[in-house]
C-alpha cells in the first residue's frame, strides 16, 4: 500500500500557511493509486475542509495538528443533514460521502477551531447562510474507523456519520467548552452496526445522540444495532441521549460499562407528537452516575426545534393514532448507581394515545443530593423545577421497578399516572437511616 507524508504535497506545518490544497493533491494521489495512507508528521497544519477517498487511512501522529480554517470561504456546500433534515450545510471539516474503508487515526489532534463560529451563531445568528460544519462527517459510508485521537473546537457536531453502516469510534478524546452551542460528541444518525467505545467525552451539549431524522426527512431510515461500551461522559445536557429526531426508528441499543458525571441528565430519550417512529429494544446496564441532574428522562412533550409550539404538542387528551404518533417500548434499565441526583429520580412522560410501554427498572440505586438546588428536569414547560423528588410516571404501560432504592428524597417518592400494569417489588425510599417500602399509593 501507497504510503505518504503530506508534506510530499507541499503542507508546511508551522500553524499559519493554509495546507487545503496539500491535502486535496495527497488525497488525490492516494485514491489514482487505489488506496495507501496519509502521514501527518509532527506540526500545527492549518487548513480548509478536507474530503476524503475510499480505502485511505490519515494518520495524524502524535504531536501533530491539524487546525481548522474558521473562514466560510474554505468550507464549500454539501447536501446532508441539519438537525434530522435535509438540505445545504457547509462541509464537515473532515468530510467523506459514499466512500469505504477509511480510518482516522495515529494519536494526534483534530482542532476545529470552533470560536468564531460560535460567536457568529450567537450574536448574528441570521448572517450564517448555511448551518456550521460538523468537525468529522460521513454520510452513506462503510466500514469507517475513528479512533486514537484527541477531538477539540468543532463548530458543532464533532463527529456525525450518517447513512452509514459498519462504523467505529474507540480510544477519541472529544473536549468541547461547556457553553460551546450544539458541541455534541457523537451522533449516529440513520446508521447501522456502530460500536462506541473506550472514549472520553466532555461537551457542550449532548455527549452521544443516537438519531433518524425528523418528520421533514423524505427518505426515513433507522438507526440500528448500536454498541455503547465503556466510555466515561462529562458535562453535556445529557450523557446518552434517544431524540428527539427519530422519525425513522431507533431500535437494539446496548449501552454498559460507563461513567456519567455532571451531565444535566444521565439517560434521556425525547420525542413528540408529529415525529412518527419507534424506540424500542433499548438495553442500559453498568452505569455509574454522579451530580447528574436525573438519571432517567423520558419526554413525549419536547418542545425544542421546529413545530415545538404547535398545539397538538401539548394537547394532554388522547388523540387518534396515525403513522406521526411516535412510540417507545422494550426499554431496560439495570445494575445502575447515581450519586447525588439533583432533581428527579426518573421522569418518563409519554402520551395517552401512545403510552412507554414495558419498561424495567433492575437493581438500581440512587441517592439524591443533601440540600440540591431546584432544576428543570427537561424541556417541558408544564413541570417546574423541583428538587428531591423520587419517581414521576405518567402514560405508562408495563412498568416494573424490581430492587430499586432511593435515598434522600424530599417528596413524591413515587408519582404515578395513567398508568397499567405497574409493579413494585422490594423497592425502598431510604430516609433517616431507616428504609420505607415504594408503594404506587
Amino acid at each position: 500500500m501507497t504510503r505518504v507524508s503530506v508534506t510530499d504535497f507541499g503542507a508546511i506545518g508551522d500553524g499559519k500557511s493554509l495546507n487545503t490544497h496539500a491535502f486535496e493533491k495527497a488525497i488525490a494521489h492516494i485514491e489514482k493509486q487505489g488506496g495507501g495512507t496519509i502521514v501527518v508528521p509532527v506540526g500545527t497544519y492549518y487548513t480548509g475542509a478536507i474530503k476524503l477517498c475510499s480505502h485511505l487511512t490519515l494518520h495524524i501522529e502524535q504531536g501533530a495538528t491539524l487546525r481548522f480554517s474558521d473562514d466560510v470561504n474554505d468550507y464549500p456546500i454539501v447536501n446532508s443533514r441539519w438537525e434530522g433534515v435535509k438540505q445545504d450545510v457547509y462541509m464537515p471539516c473532515i468530510y467523506g460521502h459514499s466512500i469505504e474503508n477509511v480510518t482516522l487515526t495515529g494519536g494526534g489532534k483534530i482542532d476545529g477551531n470552533g470560536q468564531k463560529w460560535w460567536q457568529v451563531f450567537r450574536q448574528q445568528r441570521e448572517n450564517l447562510r448555511y448551518p456550521r460544519p460538523y468537525l468529522i462527517g460521513f454520510d452513506f459510508c462503510q466500514r469507517i474507523t475513528i479512533e486514537k485521537l484527541f477531538l477539540t473546537q468543532s463548530p458543532s457536531w464533532t463527529v456525525h456519520p450518517m447513512e452509514s453502516n459498519n462504523v467505529v469510534v474507540d480510544n477519541i478524546s472529544i473536549l468541547n467548552p461547556a457553553d460551546s452551542p450544539n458541541t455534541d460528541g457523537i451522533n449516529p444518525e440513520s446508521c447501522r452496526n456502530v460500536r462506541i467505545s473506550n472514549c472520553y467525552i466532555d461537551v457542550g451539549d449532548d455527549c452521544i445522540a443516537i438519531k433518524a431524522g425528523t418528520e421533514q426527512t423524505a427518505d426515513k431510515s433507522p438507526c440500528e444495532n448500536i454498541l455503547i461500551t465503556n466510555c466515561n461522559m462529562i458535562h453535556g445536557h445529557g450523557a446518552v441521549v434517544l431524540g428527539s429526531e427519530m422519525s425513522g426508528s431507533i431500535r437494539h441499543i446496548t449501552i454498559s460499562n460507563c461513567v456519567f458525571q455532571k451531565t444535566d441528565r444521565g439517560v434521556r430519550f425525547k420525542t413528540r407528537r408529529g415525529r412518527g417512529g419507534t424506540i424500542s429494544d433499548i438495553t442500559f446496564s453498568n452505569i455509574v452516575m454522579d451530580e447528574v441532574l436525573s438519571p432517567f428522562v423520558m419526554n413525549y412533550y419536547y418542545y425544542c426545534g421546529p413545530k415545538g409550539n404547535d398545539p397538538i404538542v401539548w394537547n394532554k387528551q388522547p388523540l387518534p393514532v396515525s403513522a406521526d404518533t411516535p412510540a417507545c417500548h422494550n426499554i431496560s434499565f439495570s445494575n445502575i448507581i447515581a450519586k447525588n441526583v439533583r432533581a428527579y429520580a426518573g421522569f418518563l412522560y409519554g402520551i395517552p394515545e401512545s403510552p412507554i410501554t414495558n419498561i424495567s427498572f433492575d437493581n438500581i440505586r440512587i441517592s439524591m443530593q443533601i440540600d440540591a438546588q431546584a432544576g428543570e428536569v427537561d424541556m417541558f414547560k408544564d413541570v417546574k423545577p423541583e428538587a428531591g423528588k423520587g419517581f414521576f410516571i405518567e402514560n405508562a404501560n408495563s412498568v416494573l421497578l424490581n430492587n430499586v432504592i432511593i435515598d434522600n428524597v424530599v417528596c413524591d417518592p413515587l408519582y404515578v399516572k395513567n398508568c397499567t400494569d405497574v409493579h413494585v417489588n422490594q423497592s425502598f425510599v431510604k430516609q433517616n437511616g431507616q428504609l420505607f417500602g415504594l408503594k404506587t399509593e
